[in-house]
C-alpha cells in the first residue's frame, strides 16, 4: 500500500535552542518595538516567518565546502565552482556575484534605466520596485487578472497579463521600456508561480519588440516543481530540465541565493550581453568588489554552488511544497481566509477579509501580524499598504517558511495560534503610523495601535 505521509527528507544533526515567552513580556516587547516585527530581536521570536531569506539550514555537503573555500582576492576556485553550477542550470554567458539580491537588482536597473523609462513586471517585490524607481524610472505591475483575487484557485495565478505587456510594449515609441520583468514565484502576488507558457509568451513579446527580457529568479526551483506538478507536458521532467528550460527564454536574471540558493548570504546577476556585462562589471567593481568575489567570501560562493543544486532536488521541493500547503489548507478549512492555492514559500492570510472592521488606512495586516505575535510569538511579515503603500492591491500576512528549519510540531503550532487569532478576530484594532522613512518604510516604520 503507497505510504501517504510525506516526511522531512533530511535527518537533524544540529539543533539551535528557542524559548517561550508570556503574552505580557511579548505586550512590552513590541511597544518598545513600536509595533514593527522587523524591530524585534530574533531572541524574542519563538517562531520566526519574517522571512525564507537567509533564514534556512544548510546541508551537510554545504558545510564540507564552506571548509574548503577559497578565499583569494582574485580568480578563486570557488568562484569557478560557483560559476559552474550556475551556468549549467541557468545557461547564461556572464555569471556576477553579488552579496545579495538587492545588489544585483541595484546594479541592473542603474545601468539600464533612466528616469521616465517603464520596467514592466508581473509583481515587483519591495526592492525591486525600490531599486527601480531610484533610478527614476517607474515599476509597473501587470499581473494576470486572477491575481486579485485572493480566493481563486487557479494554478499559475503568478502569470504576467499578456494582453497589458503587449499594448504596453506597443507604445514603446512614447514610453521607454528599457527591460522586461517576470518574478517567479510571483511573492508579492502571494507566492503564486508562473506557467512556462506564459515566460515563454512574454519572451516571444519582448523579441518581437527588441526588448530585454530578464527573471527575478529567488524561486525559481519552487516554480519548477509548480510546473511539474500542474503544467501539461512536464510531468515526466525533472526540475532542473524545466528550470534550465525557464532560463532559456530570457536574457538574463537577478538571484538573491538566500532562497533557492538555500544558503544565508549571496546573489548573483546573470546576462548574455558582453557590452552591458562588461558595464555591471564596473559598477560591481566599485561597490561590491572584484568579479569573481562580488561582496562574498569564498565560503560563501561554495555554499551556493551546491546550495542552488540541491534546491532542485525532487525529494527536497515535493517535502518543502506539501509542508507549506499543510499550514494553508489546515486554517482554510477552519474559514481562516488565505491567498488560494497555498504558494510554495509562504502562506498568505488575506488580512482585508480577515478583519473587515479595519480599513485599510489603519493597516490591518500590520494588526494581524502584531496579534500573531502578541498571542504566540510568531513573527510574520505585512505585505500591504505599509510596505507599498499607494501600490498595494491586497491587504496580506506573509508567514514565510525558512527552508529545512522547523518540524511538523512547529507548523502544528502555528495553525493552532492563527485559529486562536482568528476566534475573537473581532477584538482587533487597526494601527496608525508614528513614523517613516521615504524608501522601504515598513523596514524602519514605527506604529501604534488605534484607540
Amino acid at each position: 500500500m503507497p505510504v501517504k505521509t510525506i516526511i522531512e527528507p533530511f535527518r537533524i544533526k544540529s539543533v539551535e535552542p528557542i524559548h517561550h515567552t508570556t503574552r505580557e513580556e511579548r505586550e512590552k516587547m513590541l511597544r518598545d518595538a513600536s509595533y514593527n516585527l522587523f524591530l524585534l530581536k530574533a531572541d524574542d521570536v519563538l517562531i520566526d516567518l519574517l522571512t525564507d531569506s537567509g533564514t534556512g539550514a544548510m546541508s551537510t555537503h554545504q558545510w564540507a565546502g564552506i571548509m574548503e573555500g577559497d578565499e583569494s582576492y582574485a580568480g578563486s576556485k570557488s568562484f569557478d565552482h560557483f560559476k559552474t553550477s550556475v551556468q549549467e542550470i541557468t545557461g547564461f554567458k556572464h555569471v556576477m556575484p553579488t552579496h545579495q539580491g538587492r545588489a544585483a537588482e541595484r546594479i541592473l536597473f542603474q545601468t539600464m534605466c533612466k528616469p521616465g523609462d517603464i520596467v514592466p513586471n508581473n509583481t515587483h517585490f519591495d526592492t525591486t520596485r525600490a531599486n527601480t524607481e531610484f533610478t527614476g524610472a517607474e515599476a509597473r505591475d501587470i499581473p494576470c487578472p486572477e491575481a486579485r483575487i485572493p480566493s481563486d484557485r487557479s494554478p499559475f495565478k503568478g502569470n504576467m497579463d499578456l494582453a497589458a505587456l503587449e499594448a504596453l510594449l506597443d507604445q514603446n515609441d512614447r514610453h521607454h521600456i528599457p527591460l522586461v520583468m517576470i518574478t517567479v514565484t510571483n511573492n508579492s502576488g502571494g507566492g503564486q508561480p508562473v506557467s512556462m507558457a506564459n515566460v515563454r509568451a512574454v519572451s516571444a513579446l519582448c523579441k518581437k519588440h527588441g526588448i530585454p527580457f530578464y527573471i527575478d529568479a529567488c524561486r525559481f526551483a519552487e516554480n519548477s516543481y509548480f510546473i511539474k506538478m500542474r503544467e501539461p507536458g512536464y510531468a515526466d521532467k525533472t526540475p532542473k530540465q524545466i528550470a534550465q528550460e525557464l532560463f532559456s527564454y530570457a536574457d538574463g536574471c537577478t538571484m538573491s541565493a538566500k532562497k533557492d540558493g538555500m544558503a544565508n548570504i549571496g546573489g548573483f546577476l546573470c546576462t548574455n550581453d558582453d557590452r552591458l556585462a562588461q558595464q555591471e562589471k564596473d559598477l560591481l567593481i566599485l561597490t561590491e568588489g572584484y568579479p569573481t568575489y562580488g561582496g562574498l567570501a569564498g565560503r560563501d560562493l561554495e555554499a551556493i554552488a551546491t546550495g542552488i543544486q540541491e534546491a532542485l532536488d525532487i525529494d527536497y521541493l515535493k517535502y518543502r511544497i506539501t509542508s507549506t500547503g499543510y499550514l494553508g489548507n489546515k486554517i482554510s478549512e477552519q474559514g481562516v481566509p488565505i491567498v488560494q492555492p497555498p504558494g510554495g514559500h509562504a502562506i498568505y492570510i488575506d488580512a482585508k477579509t480577515f478583519l473587515p472592521h479595519i480599513p485599510v488606512a489603519q493597516f490591518p495586516g500590520v494588526a494581524l501580524a502584531a496579534e500573531l505575535y502578541l498571542e504566540g510569538g510568531i513573527r510574520s511579515v505585512e505585505i500591504g499598504s505599509l510596505m507599498f503603500a499607494g501600490a498595494a492591491k491586497m491587504e496580506l500576512v506573509r508567514l514565510a517558511i525558512p527552508r529545512r528549519v522547523y518540524t511538523q510540531s512547529h507548523i502544528d503550532y502555528v495553525v493552532e495560534i492563527i485559529l486562536s487569532v482568528w476566534e475573537r478576530r473581532q477584538q482587533i484594532k487597526g494601527m496608525r503610523l508614528t513614523y517613516e522613512a521615504p524608501f522601504l518604510r515598513h523596514f524602519t516604520a514605527k506604529l501604534e495601535p488605534v484607540e
